[in-house]
């Protein structure tokens, strides 16, 4: 049987050759077929997952809430000592310098990424600025996002904060940085669903000794990741509760 493997569309475009590296790395290591399948953007990627056709995933926190309670996925593992921030910024020189600076019919752009939209309207309350009173244009990516701010296009841009670092020098010196989160336990797991139970241990085993494997720091370092660490069922359920917390 083959098995097939994807990755949260929010992950920084320099690390697509480098997840075919890790999925070769994967294969190699358990020695079944996995096919990296990686789509454009979230909608995609749900359909993918709902029609069952999704066995292993670094996925984003949104997602691996319906992913754990609805699919019955297990997290394996999450990148050492990480955690998912979202930013809000402005063009470099603009006259907002606080948030509760903005008013009512801001302009906000950013991606369809679920949980930096979820941080970053939450970044928004003391400003008492929500979806009803504010406008926002959706882009396909960071990059974009940070050109719409540059162009004036809107007021105020959300990013994941690892996007956000990852924008040339270029860029980000055109931009400011209003405000970044501090939540710290919302992150990317690597989750493996149902049809790979049997492997779920192996999987696990194969992540948390790559810095051990002659060839597993290499990979690492393809994928922008220091190390694997254990990521237990109760810290995913905490990290669901509080997503869905913070959603209501």
């Amino acid at each position: 049987m083959s098995y097939t493997m994807t990755v949260s569309p929010d992950f920084s475009p320099d690390h697509i050759a480098g997840w075919y590296v890790f999925n070769t790395y994967l294969q190699r290591q358990l020695n079944i077929p996995i096919h990296l399948e990686l789509y454009n953007n979230f909608d995609e990627q749900r359909k993918a997952i709902a029609n069952n056709e999704i066995d292993l995933i670094f996925a984003n926190p949104y997602d691996a809430s319906m992913l754990v309670r609805e699919k019955n996925f297990t997290a394996v593992a999450a990148p050492e000592n990480s955690s998912d921030e979202a930013i809000i910024a402005v063009k470099e020189g603009s006259q907002i310098a606080h948030i509760e600076d903005l008013k009512e019919g801001t302009r906000i752009v950013t991606t369809d990424d679920p949980d930096v939209n979820m941080m970053g309207m939450i970044m928004l309350e003391p400003a008492d600025l929500n979806k009803e009173n504010t406008s926002t244009t959706i882009v396909d990516s960071y990059p974009l996002v940070a050109k719409q701010l540059i162009q004036g296009n809107a007021d105020i841009g959300f990013f994941l904060d690892e996007s956000f670092d990852s924008l040339s020098k270029f860029v980000k010196e055109q931009l400011s940085i209003l405000i970044r989160s501090q939540i710290f336990v919302i992150r990317h797991v690597m989750l493996a669903g149902p049809k790979l139970e049997d492997k779920h241990q192996d999987i696990k085993n194969v992540l948390l000794n790559m810095l051990n494997d002659e060839k597993g720091p290499g990979v690492l370092n393809s994928l922008g990741i220091s190390s694997w660490e254990n990521q237990e069922h109760e810290d995913t359920e905490f990290m669901i509760d509080l997503m869905d917390t913070l959603v209501g």
